[in-house]
């Protein structure tokens, strides 16, 4: 679908206006009704997604099984947190230390077992009517983050409402809200030459329409940098609006100024990709961003850190599952832990909700074979860590039966960690938007946020 495009260069202060009024057929009365309906009509709420793409073993994370047989209990030792009762994986020393200050959900389930699908279930809400198991399906319908970006339209200091860390996630796409509500990706924070920020639009295939954005980037950096504050942007679409905003926003410049962090916080979090990223959630989530997605996929420090895809030969290594996770797992509990204390200790945990989760969990039974031992795809169970927003805290809601394969007590599906997140953004998930052709699609056709949480 080729991009829209307006009829005419926008002055800024006339997009910013039409743009809190009405985006596409939505207009501010039915945002403002969705907003009281959930309660949050006076709070600048934010979610940071920390999405482990691939799909983490809840028997290696928050649900271990050690009374299992061996085939299937977790190749790792529990420890006890400070909640008496939950115990965690023993390389999340950190988060057991602050496990007050989460949930876990053990008994989320869905049916679609490719990571395309299973991301497009996880992050929209949708279940894809075509189940592609090659992985390379994208969304017909947009995730929370640009849901979240439309209904809120524009901040008043032009701080975009919705950021991806490193890179956006691959299987979702704005659709029918346009190109303005995607993610904007601002690649890795920990580079020593990180600066904030050149931003572009994860348009993904719908980016065809815009023309020369490397060229697009240059010129909004002159802008930026004050050299051609006076010149024109011929062709200004919105996009290019929400772009002039923020590269000219101080508001903006600041909330991705990492160096104004003391260098001890920095420490904590790690200097790391992982933990300069969620630092950096943070500031962005404060500033108000709506929707912050840290979605990793790539090494981390060196070639034997993967994503959480730990079948057999996952990215063509041999070898153990847990030998990756061993390496892996202490950047995770580094990283989060020191979020949520942070979130925390700013008493900012009304405002900012913080969504650990992947596509789905692995197969309980370990597979074996000449080239070495791992779990494979398994959406029938998986743990979803929830901190923040506001919600109860240490404490676990369902559970799986005693091989961690189906849910026991509780199922819940994506669609209630969804509804949860959108009522803590204020955003009615049972209203519709239009599609391309008009006709109304629910944000949410079933799913309820998790009493249990409330």
């Amino acid at each position: 679908m080729p991009a829209r495009r307006c009829p005419g260069p926008l002055r800024r202060r006339e997009f910013l206006q039409a743009g809190a009024l009405v985006l596409g057929g939505l207009g501010l009365a039915d945002v403002l009704r969705g907003r009281a309906a959930a309660g949050e009509s006076s709070r600048n709420t934010s979610i940071i997604l920390l999405y482990l793409h691939g799909g983490p073993s809840q028997l290696e994370t928050y649900d271990l099984k050690p009374q299992a047989p061996i085939e299937y209990r977790s190749v790792f030792a529990p420890i006890p947190t400070n909640v008496p009762g939950l115990d965690l994986c023993e390389h999340f020393p950190l988060q057991a230390q602050l496990a007050d200050k989460f949930s876990l959900v053990r008994s989320v389930h869905h049916t679609m077992s490719s990571h395309s699908d299973g991301g497009i279930e996880v992050l929209t809400g949708k279940t894809p009517t075509r189940p592609d198991p090659t992985s390379t399906s994208k969304s017909e319908h947009p995730d929370l983050g640009s849901i979240a970006a439309k209904l809120r339209g524009p901040h008043p200091d032009a701080v975009p409402r919705y950021v991806a860390i490193p890179q956006p996630l691959y299987m979702t796409r704005p659709a029918y809200l346009g190109l303005h509500h995607g993610a904007f990706a601002i690649g890795d924070p920990s580079r020593p030459d990180f600066k904030p920020p050149s931003l572009q639009l994860a348009a993904g295939i719908e980016g065809k329409g815009l023309d020369d954005r490397r060229g697009l980037i240059r010129q909004l950096d002159r802008l930026r940098t004050g050299l051609d504050l006076h010149g024109s942007l011929d062709g200004t679409d919105q996009f290019r609006e929400l772009a002039f905003a923020m590269l000219t926003g101080p508001a903006v410049a600041d909330a991705f100024d990492l160096s104004k962090e003391d260098d001890r916080l920095r420490d904590r979090y790690g200097r790391h990709l992982w933990g300069q990223s969620c630092l950096l959630a943070r500031r962005l989530a404060e500033a108000g961003t709506s929707v912050v997605s840290i979605y990793i996929d790539s090494p981390v420090n060196g070639p034997e850190f993967t994503n959480w895809d730990d079948h057999i030969m996952n990215a063509g290594r041999p070898g153990h599952f847990a030998d990756y996770m061993r390496r892996r797992l202490p950047y995770m509990d580094q990283a989060l832990s020191a979020l949520i204390d942070d979130i925390f200790a700013r008493n900012l945990d009304r405002q900012i909700m913080v969504a650990v989760l992947g596509e789905f969990g692995r197969t309980p039974r370990l597979s074996h074979n000449s080239n070495g031992t791992g779990r494979d795809h398994w959406p029938d169970a998986q743990s979803v860590l929830i901190s923040g927003g506001g919600l109860k805290m240490g404490q676990v809601v369902g559970s799986t039966n005693s091989r961690a394969e189906y849910p026991s007590e509780r199922p819940l599906t994506p669609k209630d960690i969804l509804a949860t997140i959108y009522r803590h953004l204020g955003i009615d998930y049972s209203a519709t938007i239009p599609d391309h052709s008009g006709r109304p699609v629910h944000i949410l056709g079933e799913g309820a946020p998790i009493a249990e949480l409330i």
